[in-house]
């Protein structure tokens, strides 16, 4: 096995033992990102030369015994919506050309004092506002969508172009690149980790989190990220934790919700396969399985557009007025949209989430988490705007990648997508865990007792 195929934490326990060197695992990442990168794109910038003297300051504090933490010596991707400072944050975007980066992000910050290594900057959809960042390749097939919008990170993670990377997430943006790509993605509670330095789309929406190979990986990230700042208005004071779950895999007394209603409606036949399948091993694990009915369907789709679309316009409101012209015809239409938007629809949307989240709280005190599909079809072909599902209902592709992720922004819950296998044609699927504000310990512990039932993932077979 090539360092570049260990996962997150078979890395660090090999660069702990004195097994692995640092400088020997981010050369084998950067030949790896030097043979996979121009078919997948996944990468807006790599800076080989700072990471490989990262990899050698981190070689030489291991060697004295001065481990910072589990990620020290990792190599990492983040997504160019993270400010690092001197570096461009071009957010996929020709309106960002010239900028550079005075101050490190927040988490930028907290990965680098862990010993994390950059290896570059990943493409998203233009400023995050789409679910398939085009500029980049599906892992799995080329031919189909990244998904997004941390479509890079995902991808760079699924071909091993990266050990772990960084995300945001407004409607599913993590959890839904994952799921098309077939790594772990986890949005955390709202507020756990802080965002200042992270370029927003949606402020009351948007959480940042990590994307990994497996659970205890994002585990490990999780633990780094995770803490108050008061430069982040919803940042929450929390204790410093240790996230990682337990090595067993007995979830007896846990309680599964799973969606009557909702989840599993318009979901390709394949994927609701899969993840029923999945479901079922959480039982054959010892968890009792709870049917659920979920609240306030119809109106999470208006509920979502309508605190998103005029908070991004907010943000973009100069620029737009400005040089409307640098926008992708796509995010300028958006963009401009919500400037038509009244702003009694944003209360009404603002009402929405109130009542929405009060609902799924009572949801939660019937059960622990609530299981179901990420995404409802797998990666669909590069260009193809829509899906027709059998009863003849036509949807949008980008829409139906975010119906079933948009829940957990709206109510701030945190989720996790886990890979549970493959449909006919290759393409990977992912089960989503939904658990209850700060829950992230129950998620991951359930995420890492399905796949100790698994075996090891593979990396994606890039040519």
């Amino acid at each position: 096995m090539q360092p570049f195929e260990l996962p997150l934490t078979a890395a660090a326990d090999a660069i702990r033992a004195r097994q692995l060197s640092p400088v020997e695992l981010v050369d084998s990442v950067l030949d790896r990102i030097e043979k996979v990168e121009p078919h997948l794109q996944a990468y807006v910038a790599v800076t080989a030369e700072q990471a490989r003297r990262e990899a050698r300051e981190a070689a030489d504090e291991v060697a004295g015994g001065r481990l910072r933490s589990p990620l020290h010596g990792i190599p990492m991707g983040l997504k160019d919506l993270i400010n690092v400072a001197g570096a461009a944050t071009s957010a996929s975007s020709r309106v960002r050309t010239g900028h550079r980066a005075e101050a490190d992000s927040t988490v930028a910050a907290r990965l680098s004092a862990a010993g994390a290594v950059l290896l570059g900057k990943t493409h998203t959809h233009e400023f995050a506002y789409g679910l398939t960042t085009p500029q980049t390749n599906n892992a799995w097939n080329p031919d189909r969508i990244a998904g997004g919008s941390s479509g890079g990170s995902a991808v760079a993670v699924a071909a091993g172009a990266a050990t772990f990377s960084l995300g945001t997430d407004t409607g599913g943006s993590i959890r839904v690149p994952a799921a098309l790509n077939g790594v772990v993605g986890l949005k955390p509670t709202y507020g756990l980790v802080p965002r200042p330095g992270i370029t927003s789309l949606s402020w009351s929406l948007d959480h940042v989190g990590p994307i990994t190979r497996t659970v205890e990986d994002a585990a490990l990230v999780l633990s780094v990220l995770a803490g108050h700042d008061p430069r982040d208005p919803a940042s929450l004071v929390v204790p410093p934790a240790d996230y990682r779950p337990d090595a067993g895999a007995d979830l007896a007394g846990l309680r599964v919700g799973v969606p009557r209603n909702y989840y599993f409606d318009h979901v390709d036949a394949e994927v609701e396969a899969a993840v029923r399948h999945a479901i079922d091993q959480l039982q054959a694990l010892g968890a009792q399985l709870v049917d659920v009915e979920i609240p306030m369907t119809r109106y999470i789709k208006a509920t979502q557009w309508g605190l998103m679309v005029p908070e991004a316009t907010a943000y973009h409101e100069q620029t737009l007025r400005t040089v409307p012209e640098l926008y992708q015809a796509d995010v300028r239409i958006l963009l401009e949209a919500g400037q038509l938007m009244p702003a009694g629809d944003y209360l009404h949307a603002q009402r929405s989430r109130t009542l929405m989240r009060q609902a799924w709280a009572g949801l939660l005190d019937e059960v622990d988490v609530i299981a179901a599909p990420t995404v409802p079809a797998t990666a669909v072909a590069a260009g193809e705007e829509v899906i027709t599902w059998p009863d003849g209902t036509v949807e949008s592709a980008s829409d139906a990648y975010v119906r079933l992720s948009a829940p957990a922004n709206i109510t701030g819950l945190p989720s996790l997508s886990v890979p549970v296998g493959f449909d006919a044609a290759g393409l990977p699927v992912g089960m989503q865990l939904l658990g209850r504000p700060l829950g992230e310990s129950t998620l991951l512990r359930v995420g890492h007792a399905y796949e100790q039932t698994q075996p090891a993932r593979e990396l994606a077979p890039v040519a």
